[in-house]
């Protein structure tokens, strides 16, 4: 799969605006690192300036002129309307029952939902090891919503995860409810490929839209499990000028602080 240089943008930026377009202006969101704050903070500067962004370490309310590298960046604090301890944020905040989406991204995912970033292989003897669930495990059960942003491959699409990390709609259907959790789950998949949602029935995912220039057989080489398609299947929307020259600010912004502070720590 090549990228769509050729259209004006590529996928990883389509995946992200794709992904911001989801997001509300009264949204009170938990933010992953990554792809998931790229999305958030697209939002924030362009169709949803009032959105509230709330990063695992504390900060509530945060506007960041620059992408954070970890929930620990400076930058979160400097930013924050306020910041408060972790066991408030989780247990007031995200239990309480105040987060409406939880942004989540994740190194292995099933049709389901059910995500992993612990260990690649068995837990035991791993062909490696990943960062682990942080706070994510509490975000996927404790916010009314969670929606999930990756790259598509077959290593990290597959038919069985090897580790639960964070639960998604388990083994399908109504699974969540018969362990009493009461939170939608998963109700957004936005890969660089598509827009997919979960079967109301079902709970496994479907692709609802292609993005531009993006063919089914391209969705279904990219993925471990058989791919189910919507009956009307749409294509998502290209990336307007406003969108892509906020995204790409946000990342030379991003970039050039960086590499300033790097120049910094040598000198």
């Amino acid at each position: 799969m090549s990228d769509r240089q050729d259209l004006g943008f590529t996928p990883n930026e389509m995946m992200t605006i794709a992904a911001s377009r989801a997001l509300k202006n009264d949204d009170v969101c938990f933010v992953g690192i990554g792809a998931p704050s790229a999305a958030c903070n697209v939002a924030r500067l362009t169709h949803a300036p009032d959105i509230t962004l709330i990063y695992e370490s504390g900060t509530i309310g945060t506007a960041p002129d620059v992408l954070p590298l970890s929930i620990g960046d400076g930058e979160l604090c400097d930013t924050a309307v306020t910041t408060v301890p972790v066991p408030e944020m989780f247990r007031y905040w995200l239990q309480g029952g105040r987060i409406s989406i939880g942004f989540l991204g994740a190194a292995q995912l099933d049709k389901f939902g059910n995500i992993n970033t612990t260990v690649i292989g068995d837990y035991f003897h791993p062909k490696r090891r990943l960062p682990g669930g942080g706070g994510a495990p509490e975000i996927a059960t404790s916010s009314r919503e969670v929606y999930i942003t990756m790259a598509q491959t077959r290593r990290g699409m597959v038919e069985t995860i090897d580790f639960f990390t964070s639960f998604g709609h388990g083994e399908g259907g109504v699974h969540r409810q018969r362990l009493g959790i009461e939170t939608s789950g998963p109700t957004l998949l936005i890969t660089d490929l598509a827009i997919w949602k979960p079967d109301p029935a079902t709970k496994e995912f479907t692709v609802l839209s292609l993005h531009p220039g993006v063919s089914r057989q391209q969705v279904q080489e990219t993925c471990g499990w058989k791919v189910k398609f919507a009956a009307a299947l749409d294509e998502t929307s290209a990336p307007s000028e406003l969108e892509l020259m906020t995204l790409r600010d946000l990342q030379a912004r991003t970039r050039a602080a960086r590499e300033g502070t790097a120049k910094g720590k040598a000198a």
